[in-house]
């Protein structure tokens, strides 16, 4: 793996910029955290290098003075909201998140319920909580929220909300995923703050768009390739442009709200600290990339895959033809196609000669195999089979699985299990090659292989099943996937 960004200096440089803005404020300061606190694999794609928990061992260095408070909105608990990546609704991903902080000895403060307005699901969710000892506040909607800034900065606006008792001169504001209303909670804890004189600011630490990277540079398209989903837009920050004559990059949602930062800052301060929205991040990930090249080329990578993900989306009856829209024009910007991605021509090229559903890898070292459907093997399990013999120096035309260890397993899965598909998925063979590699030194040296996939690019020419999927994921294995649900020869 080529290297791009330099962790050690980004965890350094980081949370000491973290505890200089801490000491320009009086006694509390509220960090909103966009993005992911620990998992970030966009990062750690785009940017090689960037470890996905860097953030939280960030957070962990100064976990003394640090609490954290989760948001999720009833918004997404009525909907029964779902992160893509973990497939998990987000009230359950509220528990997740506290358990992995706690676990790492970070203190949780409470649950914050945003956008409540009566909604019996957000009532069920509150008495879920409280009866496991966690405590849970609601902040209201508000009418009119970000524009209508004289009722926001009111009794009946954030004064209405419930006030969030903190005790560490650090809080961080999480939350599952976009939109939960973590900057409104910041805002509204600096409102109720103030009532009780205590003196306490504002910033945010998102990562992505980095602000002092080019608009067009592919690390900042790969950012917005990310959330076509969001209609988040990549802008000039126009308020930095006025106030220092330099070009910082924002996004949208940051612009508009920094008047409603501005007229909040001057009721509680009487002038506000922050001359535009770029100047409220403590980011320093910018800073910290060694090989611009690498990270580029990473990042025209990812936009190819969100690219094969929205389009499957789109087949699987979801509503995301904006979304690929989207990414068709930054594609453009980019001067890339899925040609760009190695894995897509081999691929289509076997299938072409075939006519059966194929797949591709590319591994560490350049090299790229291709695996198609049989009777046996699903083009996935094919194709790690294959992947696995190379890295482990075995014949191609060695078999690890014999074939009458594999008919008895289609047996039940077709006949006892009532499945439609009798060939084997990807965690099946493996599940075979573990159990083989008890008598056969071939199996156990191919097992032996598995950690040097993790960064391999494979591309299928069929939608492939979850398991597929989700194998390939635990495998550090970046997939892509032609919109098609099945290929008939």
């Amino acid at each position: 793996m080529k290297y791009g960004f330099d962790n050690e200096k980004y965890l350094k440089i980081q949370s000491e910029h973290i505890k200089q803005r801490i000491a320009t404020f009086g006694d509390k300061l509220y960090l909103e955290f966009g993005g992911k606190l620990f998992d970030d694999f966009h990062a750690s794609r785009v940017l090689p290098g960037f470890e996905p928990d860097s953030k939280l061992k960030m957070l962990m260095q100064m976990k003394d003075d640090a609490e954290i408070i989760i948001v999720i909105s009833a918004v997404d608990i009525e909907k029964n909201k779902v992160r893509a990546d973990l497939g998990i609704t987000y009230d359950v991903d509220v528990l997740r998140l506290r358990d992995e902080f706690i676990d790492r000895g970070l203190s949780v403060n409470s649950v914050v319920i945003t956008h409540y307005n009566g909604q019996s699901s957000a009532d069920a969710y509150r008495k879920r909580l409280e009866k496991m000892g966690i405590k849970v506040y609601y902040h209201h909607t508000i009418e009119g929220y970000p524009n209508n800034v004289a009722l926001i900065d009111s009794e009946e606006g954030f004064g209405k909300n419930d006030y969030v008792v903190t005790t560490k001169p650090l809080v961080v504001v999480t939350a599952p995923g976009p939109g939960s209303g973590k900057m409104a909670v910041c805002l509204s804890q600096l409102y109720q703050e103030n009532k009780r004189g205590i003196k306490a600011g504002y910033a945010k630490f998102e990562t992505f768009p980095i602000w002092n990277l080019p608009l067009a540079h592919p690390v900042n398209m790969a950012y917005e390739a990310a959330t076509a989903d969001l209609d988040d837009v990549n802008m000039i920050d126009p308020f930095h442009l006025e106030a220092y004559g330099k070009t910082a990059i924002n996004y949208n949602r940051d612009i508009e709200i920094f008047p409603v930062m501005n007229a909040l800052f001057d009721d509680i301060y009487g002038e506000t600290p922050y001359k535009s929205p770029t100047d409220m991040g403590v980011n320093m990930a910018g800073y910290c990339i060694c090989d611009d090249e690498v990270c580029q080329e990473a990042s025209r990578q990812e936009i190819i895959r969100r690219y094969y993900t929205a389009l499957c989306s789109l087949a699987n009856g979801k509503e995301a033809e904006g979304e690929v829209n989207k990414i068709v024009l930054l594609m453009k910007r980019a001067k890339i196609t899925t040609a760009d991605r190695k894995a897509t021509v081999p691929a289509k090229e076997r299938l072409e000669k075939s006519g059966y559903a194929t797949a591709a890898i590319e591994l560490a070292d350049g090299t790229i195999l291709t695996g198609e459907t049989s009777s046996l093997l699903g083009p996935s399990a094919a194709l790690l089979l294959n992947a696995l013999k190379h890295l482990a120096g075995i014949a191609h035309n060695v078999k690890l699985i014999p074939q009458q260890m594999i008919e008895p397993i289609q047996t039940t899965k077709v006949t006892y299990l009532h499945g439609h598909n009798p060939r084997l998925h990807t965690d099946e063979v493996l599940v075979a090659i573990s159990m083989m590699s008890l008598i056969d030194e071939n199996c156990k040296l191919a097992l032996q292989q598995l950690p040097n996939l993790k960064g391999a690019q494979v591309h299928s020419t069929v939608m492939l099943s979850e398991v597929d999927r989700k194998t390939f994921k635990k495998l550090g294995i970046d997939l892509t996937c032609d919109p098609v649900r099945k290929i008939v020869r």
